[in-house]
């Protein structure tokens, strides 16, 4: 069952950076000997946001992917290097304490793990030392809390680890019958 379950990981893991490495090298080679970068966000002032969410990673605004656990700014994105909200710890919030300039709030969402106020005390403590502001959230709480700091332009960053389960609300099942009843429409053309 343990070989099992470090095949999963490693697969996982390699996915993970596939993925992340593929998403993030597009570009094209023209003849005549130019290289051409596509931009991903192509509305600087924007800035990156969190669309969407699942078991598996993240949608943002620019229809970029994030596979796994992401450590996100307001116009770059990492793959965060944490399994699970059991993984943070003092060296993997270093890169938040490292960057220039300085963040003003640290956005953290743990999935939908149980926040203690032991493991709260263990990150704010952390940060405190750096003098970084600090909100430990749920993962879908998290994602809001940044996209709305992100919006009002403040200096924010957010590392997120996805959900292993996801709630369904009304919403969710309203999409899903009008997609199903779009599937059997007749085009008139």
């Amino acid at each position: 069952m343990n070989v099992l379950q470090g095949l999963g990981r490693i697969a996982h893991q390699s996915l993970r950076r596939n993925i992340c490495t593929t998403l993030a090298r597009r570009s094209t080679y023209e003849s005549d000997g130019k290289t051409s970068v596509t931009i991903l966000n192509k509305e600087a002032e924007a800035g990156l946001m969190i669309n969407s969410y699942s078991q598996y990673g993240f949608r943002l605004n620019n229809d970029m992917v994030v596979v796994g656990p992401m450590a996100i700014f307001s116009r770059t994105v990492l793959s965060w290097n944490v399994e699970s909200h059991e993984d943070i710890n003092d060296e993997s919030l270093s890169l938040f304490c490292a960057i220039e300039p300085k963040i003003d709030v640290l956005v953290v969402g743990i999935g939908d793990n149980t926040i203690t106020p032991a493991f709260s005390k263990k990150i704010i403590d952390f940060m405190k030392r750096h003098k970084i502001n600090v909100e430990v959230l749920g993962t879908e709480q998290a994602c809001a809390t940044f996209n709305f700091l992100n919006a009002e332009n403040r200096v924010v960053a957010a590392a997120l680890i996805p959900p292993i389960t996801l709630r369904i609300n009304e919403d969710d099942l309203m999409q899903k019958q009008i997609a199903v009843s779009r599937t059997f429409e007749v085009s008139d053309k």
